[in-house]
């Protein structure tokens, strides 16, 4: 069925919701072919799209098509009725309608819910679904994303989300929807007594988990100053919550604490964007602070900066989690904590930093796909094997996980550990990035960076297949004048080194990644949330101004070689 078609069928459902029909109304030609010339798709982390009518939009009736297919997988888990599912949801427009539709269509399927009673973070839902045995999660948010957006994401009974094996089933069930305004809903009375609230008892649970993470818990916490922001985000409550009960000097911005699905006093809901850190600085440098933290509206990602040499310097999420990491396994090795087979897991477009951090300590490193749900699923898997202990997990973009009773990233356990690394080095008389540079000294420096090619519509969704299309079949040898050694092909599953083929034992994905003679790498991705490719580069340097100087060259010669 063409958009056209597509298009006048919904604008003529009888039964349409009025605010949908009204944006119906208002569509030009190429708002309707956008709006429904496909169908919205599960990607790298569930469900993102614009809110609005349209096969290709978030809105209650692609929310209720997502929700039959993952009720029909619900239904083929042993006990799944019962068990139920957890549902959460962030501060965006639609997402507590978002919710009760969701519980409403699992209880057309008797499949009882547990809904948060008001907004909670990304890993509190994660943690929710473990405390409470449920037989899976969902979550309504679209993480960092503008505020036209909004997601859906899904949980196994770990509180993982869904990795390709089992998504790939709810995504069968989804396509065998043939028509998502046809969906019969029960009605309240029915669907109540399959819903349930949930809050302070699971709240004071999780919050308990958090605070035991801290690894010197006797430090002394009043010379160190934290200035605060949610974004006016789900993390407010717990992080305050958290800290405060830990004796941290937490100082809040005010103005972007309350919840706003319109994100009115910041420039940009995302930690990756420079500029959202502006009302925080601010704050810092009237209250003379030690470092920043901002989470993302979810809270699941946290972004950092920290005062050095009286300045405010933002640390990229591969440099935090590096520090992260020196300070939590030195500190397990200097109590004899650190377990014989511990493991840290990152993504194959992480900072190799963090990667050295932890071999330098006897630390095992596992990579896999972007996507925490990889890494949630590697801890699943040790867990049943005991073969190893798992000790950290992270990703390039602010995302981290310290324990594992949260089975997604956890920007509630990054700011504790933020401020606990940080009280930790200034008691003896150094910041994080005079720690930071001290790795540098140790394992080179590193600048790590990334382009995002925003490319919507149809002919943008085009364009970005043949970018990729274009670098499989003239594979580059040499960028910016330093010869490709090896390069890697995860569509494929092959390596290529020197002429010879071996194989790559992970799940197929649309990435390449190239490495190039002086130490350095750099891959393309399109994103599997956002309408964007992806150009991850991690160069390396003999110091901070070498590796500078060439991350301009090899982005230049990246974005000439695919005619940008």
């Amino acid at each position: 069925m063409d958009y056209k078609t597509q298009y006048e069928k919904w604008l003529n459902f009888e039964n349409l919701d009025e605010s949908l029909k009204t944006g119906l109304k208002e569509m030009n030609e190429a708002d309707k072919e956008d709006a429904f010339y496909t169908n919205l798709e599960f990607g790298t982390a569930g469900m993102r799209g614009v809110l609005g009518a349209g096969t290709n939009r978030l809105n209650i009736y692609t929310i209720r098509k997502a929700n039959v297919g993952f009720a029909k997988y619900i239904l083929t888990l042993e006990n799944g009725q019962e068990r139920g599912v957890a549902i959460g949801y962030d501060n965006r427009h639609m997402s507590y309608r978002f919710a009760l539709e969701s519980a409403k269509v699992l209880a057309t399927f008797g499949i009882h819910s547990y809904v948060f009673e008001s907004l909670r973070p990304t890993p509190e839902l994660s943690f929710a679904v473990r405390y409470l045995k449920c037989a899976g999660g969902i979550m309504i948010t679209a993480s960092h994303n503008p505020k036209e957006y909004n997601g859906y994401k899904v949980y196994d009974d770990t509180g993982c989300q869904l990795i390709p094996e089992w998504a790939d089933q709810v995504v069968q069930y989804v396509n065998e929807v043939e028509d998502e305004l046809q969906i019969t809903v029960c009605d309240d009375d029915q669907a109540y007594p399959f819903i349930h609230w949930i809050g302070e008892e699971v709240d004071e649970a999780y919050y308990q988990e958090v605070m035991n993470i801290e690894i010197n818990p006797g430090m002394d916490k009043s010379n160190f100053k934290i200035v605060f922001s949610p974004q006016h985000g789900t993390s407010n409550i717990p992080v305050r919550t958290c800290l405060t009960r830990l004796g941290y000097q937490l100082v809040p911005v005010l103005a972007q604490c309350a919840p706003d699905p319109d994100f009115s006093n910041t420039a940009s809901p995302n930690p990756e964007v420079a500029s959202s850190y502006d009302l925080a600085i601010k704050k810092a440098k009237e209250v003379d602070a030690d470092v920043v933290v901002i989470c993302d509206p979810d809270g699941d990602r946290l972004g950092v900066v920290a005062k050095h040499e009286g300045e405010y310097v933002l640390m990229s999420g591969n440099q935090s989690a590096a520090v992260y990491l020196e300070y939590i396994l030195s500190q397990l090795k200097a109590q004899g904590k650190l377990p014989d087979n511990a493991v840290m897991y990152n993504t194959i477009v992480t900072s190799d930093l963090g990667e050295l951090v932890a071999r330098s300590y006897g630390v095992d490193v596992e990579k896999t796909l972007t996507g925490f749900k990889f890494i949630g699923d590697k801890i699943r898997q040790y867990e049943k094997t005991n073969e190893k202990q798992f000790i950290f997990g992270y990703e390039e973009s602010y995302g981290c996980v310290v324990k594992d009773f949260v089975r997604d990233k956890d920007a509630v356990q990054a700011v504790l550990t933020a401020a606990e690394a940080g009280n930790f080095y200034k008691q003896q008389g150094k910041d994080l990035i005079d720690v930071l540079n001290e790795l540098y000294a140790k394992h080179g420096t590193f600048k790590e960076s990334q382009i995002a090619l925003s490319k919507s519509g149809v002919e943008g969704a085009a364009r970005i297949q043949e970018i990729m299309a274009n670098l499989r079949k003239d594979a580059p040898t040499s960028i910016g004048g330093y010869r490709v050694v090896s390069s890697e092909d995860y569509q494929t599953s092959l390596c290529m080194k020197e002429g010879q083929e071996s194989p790559i034992h992970l799940p197929k994905s649309n990435v390449l990644k190239y490495y190039l003679e002086d130490g350095s790498w750099i891959a393309a991705r399109p994103s599997g949330t956002e309408p964007k490719c992806k150009f991850y580069f991690s160069i390396k340097g003999k110091d901070a101004l070498e590796a500078s100087d060439k991350t301009k060259i090899f982005q230049k010669a990246m974005m000439e070689l695919i005619g940008e």
